[in-house]
């Protein structure tokens, strides 16, 4: 059996039936000892932190690197056990910002794409709007072996997230459709994985993010918002810990983006760039919660490097 889907399948079947916190507190001891031993993927991630933070002195990123990789450790924890959770452990560990216009918008009928960055954990995110928002739709890339992808697609399907293939014919006809018919579309939107993405200022640097989201509100006449996601340790005698739960999920919604009078090609980048702008302001809020520690911006080195499952992301 291939390793990696064997090693995803010991985590969704093993790590929830462990007790939490010692699963958490070895993840993170992991991340904490990976951000001292370096490393080229360490280092990227650190000149990217640095990048969004240039008010950082050295030390204080050198800081928010190690809060990063617990973070990214955390994510995958709960990746793992977050099928398992109750839907009341959902509910009170995430809470909404500004999703009252996004409420509005989807009872007239009229679909939402919402862009998020790789932050905080998106599958929780996905997870809470399913229950509170009506069925969630995205795209992820295919992986190999195809029982890895469809172990994913399972998994996400449990939080009710429905996954659609990335490059399959009929993938984008699909999105449009359901958005037109007035669903809910959620995309991660700041990694351009397919190397076609829209030129854009990130934060003061120079980077590509996919086209797909601004495209797809644009073509179905949806409404596009971005969704900034931030993390914080609750507090010892919040109730949600009766859940077993040891951290909240912030979702930050903004207003609706507006395109500006022009044609088609200019109103996807310009809308592009407002999703940009968007995305560079959640992450500068929240660094530790940003995962990406692949190349990002125009000038870092190219690994070819992708992350180890499959990211809802670009739209053909």
């Amino acid at each position: 059996m291939n390793r990696a889907l064997l090693g995803f399948r010991l985590g969704w079947r093993v790590l929830p039936h462990l007790p939490e916190p010692a699963v958490l507190a070895v993840a993170e001891a992991v991340a904490a000892r990976l951000a001292r031993a370096g490393g080229d993927r360490v280092a990227q991630y650190r000149r990217s932190l640095a990048r969004v933070r240039p008010d950082l002195p050295p030390d204080e990123v050198d800081h928010l690197l190690t809060a990063g990789l617990r973070a990214y450790a955390r994510y995958w924890v709960d990746l793992f056990r977050l099928p398992a959770w109750s839907g009341r452990r959902v509910d009170v560990t995430v809470v909404a910002h500004g999703d009252a216009a996004v409420r509005t918008i989807l009872a007239e009928g009229r679909g939402v794409v919402a862009a998020l960055p790789h932050q905080g954990n998106w599958d929780q995110a996905g997870a809470w709007a399913a229950r509170h928002l009506g069925p969630v739709l995205t795209v992820a890339e295919r992986l190999e072996p195809p029982e890895l992808y469809r172990e994913f697609v399972a998994q996400r399907a449990r939080l009710g997230i429905e996954v659609l293939p990335l490059g399959d014919a009929g993938t984008t006809a699909t999105l449009l459709r359901r958005l037109r018919s007035g669903q809910f579309v959620a995309l991660l939107g700041d990694r351009d994985l397919g190397g076609d993405g829209v030129p854009v200022d990130f934060g003061g640097a120079p980077a590509r993010i996919p086209a797909g989201p601004a495209w797809l509100a644009l073509a179905s006449g949806a409404a596009l918002v971005v969704v900034g996601l931030r993390t914080e340790p609750l507090p010892r005698r919040d109730p949600a810990r009766r859940t077993g739960a040891r951290w909240r999920l912030h979702l930050t919604f903004t207003a609706p983006l507006e395109p500006v009078d022009a044609p088609r090609r200019e109103q996807v980048g310009g809308l592009t760039q407002q999703v940009a702008d968007e995305l560079a302001a959640a992450v500068r809020r929240s660094p530790a919660d940003w995962h990406v520690l692949q190349p990002f911006f125009h000038d870092d080195p190219e690994d070819g490097a992708r992350g180890p499952g499959p990211e809802p992301g670009r739209v053909p």
